[in-house]
């Protein structure tokens, strides 16, 4: 069989963080009932009229900056006229002969080699409806809340050649946007949604092939399957002397198989002309000039900060700068405790590892670095032992407590009179009989027992220090 290359380009829509959707004054939160974040506009009702929700217009300038776009001082909104069910108007308003952003890039960064990524454009339009097909009752309903949320959509050039790329590329897209705090990117909610624009090619020809559109990707490995599978479909078939058609399909990632929706349409099957409704945006130099100035360190000079500022690992740093909530809960309890190496190895392990069981991301971290700041206080000054440490926290985590208050009332500070702790190693020694033994007789690891049976007797609460250098004295 030849060898083939992949070409892959993509369109992310990117649903923006405003409280108001982009032509009218109804609400953008997730999750509300069925039809009630709407109003005559976003429904579509005659005789309704736009008004351009302004701070659309500021997230997309702010993301076409960090993108390193052009920032096209004049640009318009076109209508887009196609006709489902969940697009009331039947059009859409969106940008296509005057885009507000044009030839940006990203650098990615795959197996150690640094890569641009073409941006084509960046354009603002709105969001359609939401369609729930109920195959029990055989029948389809329509949500309309989120019709005319405010969108951006990012067409890269068709630059990247591997699902490795692809994912490198989306989460780089990610964290910029993030870090402006123009969207949380939620892609299981469908604040960030791509769209997959693939082809194969003979290796080593210019000639691109034929391209379909995959969409329905609302997670990253689900574009990692779907791209692996539809560059084989398309091998298949020009192997076994078939044409690939331009075509949008839908990906199901549960059955990881990819079906045909339609015929791919291009620009003139939806008929664009320029809104009638919405007058041209001009952007002042100023307003550009003030949005540069308001944007936050991202994460690639924020990453090279903390390993020299702070002294902590590269590895440790990608991570938590990867979240800007994370990074700065990180840099306020270093400030607080004076620490940073034992803040960073807080939110690197269980701070990640209850993440993780719980399905939740960093943004989703409520607990105030204040109270992080003050367990590990309390755990370098001895006050507290590390496995009391890591059950306060489990409550910081959860329910944001003071460390130590929780400490205080539920008695869990660390016992350090050693008077005390002899007698209770005395008796675990007079208890084990076998282990000391064991001990006496060269096995080293049996003592580990006997601190495990002395922390047992002491709830816990006694300074391990102390109890291990108690048992080799005692012994």
């Amino acid at each position: 069989m030849k060898n083939y290359e992949t070409v892959i380009g993509l369109e992310v829509h990117v649903e923006l963080a405003t409280k108001t959707k982009i032509f009218c004054g109804c609400s953008t939160s997730f999750g509300g009932d069925p039809n009630t974040h709407t109003c005559p506009v976003c429904t579509g009702m005659p005789g309704s009229l736009p008004v351009l929700n302004k701070k659309v217009v500021d997230h997309a300038i702010a993301v076409g900056l960090a993108a390193n776009c052009e920032i096209n001082r004049s640009c318009r909104f076109d209508r887009k006229n196609y006709f489902y069910p969940d697009n009331p108007q039947d059009y859409q308003i969106s940008q296509l002969y005057e885009p507000i952003c044009q030839n940006g890039h990203v650098d990615i960064d795959v197996d150690g080699k640094r890569k641009s990524i073409r941006i084509h454009e960046i354009h603002m339009e709105e969001d359609a409806g939401k369609l729930i097909h109920d195959e029990a009752e055989n029948m389809s309903l329509v949500d309309y809340n989120r019709a005319g949320v405010p969108l951006i959509e990012i067409v890269s050039e068709p630059d990247m050649r591997s699902a490795e790329e692809v994912i490198a590329y989306l989460q780089k897209l990610r964290t910029i946007i993030r870090y402006l705090g123009a969207s949380d990117c939620k892609l299981q909610e469908g604040s960030m949604r791509a769209d997959v624009n693939l082809s194969v090619r003979e290796a080593g020809t210019e000639k691109l092939g034929t391209r379909t559109e995959m969409k329905n990707l609302n997670s990253f490995k689900a574009i990692a399957r779907a791209i692996s599978n539809e560059r084989q479909r398309q091998i298949d078939i020009i192997e076994a002397g078939g044409r690939v058609i331009q075509e949008t399909r839908r990906w199901d990632d549960t059955k990881e198989e990819s079906f045909s929706m339609r015929s791919k349409e291009d620009a003139q099957d939806y008929r664009y002309f320029p809104d009638p409704d919405l007058p041209g945006i001009f952007i002042s130099r100023e307003w550009i000039d003030e949005i540069k100035a308001s944007e936050p360190e991202f994460k690639d000079e924020k990453k090279r900060r903390y390993v020299s500022q702070y002294g902590i690992p590269e590895e440790d740093a990608d991570i938590i700068t990867d979240s800007k909530h994370m990074a700065d809960i990180f840099e306020e309890t270093a400030r607080l405790c004076g620490q940073p190496k034992k803040a960073a190895n807080w939110l690197m392990v269980d701070t990640i590892r209850i993440l993780k069981e719980l399905s939740k991301e960093p943004e989703d971290i409520t607990f105030a670095p204040e109270n992080l700041a003050k367990l590990i206080k309390l755990t370098e000054a001895g006050t507290i032992n590390s496995s009391v440490a890591k059950e306060v926290f489990e409550k910081v985590f959860a329910d944001n407590i003071d460390p130590e208050k929780y400490v205080k009332e539920n008695g869990l500070a660390q016992e350090n009179d050693e008077s005390a702790l002899r007698e209770a190693v005395q008796k675990v020694i007079d208890d084990n009989p076998k282990s000391v033994a064991d001990y006496r007789g060269g096995k080293e690891k049996a003592i580990g027992f006997l601190v495990g049976q002395t922390m047992k007797a002491m709830q816990g609460k006694a300074n391990p220090g102390i109890v291990t250098g108690l048992l080799k004295e005692l012994l």
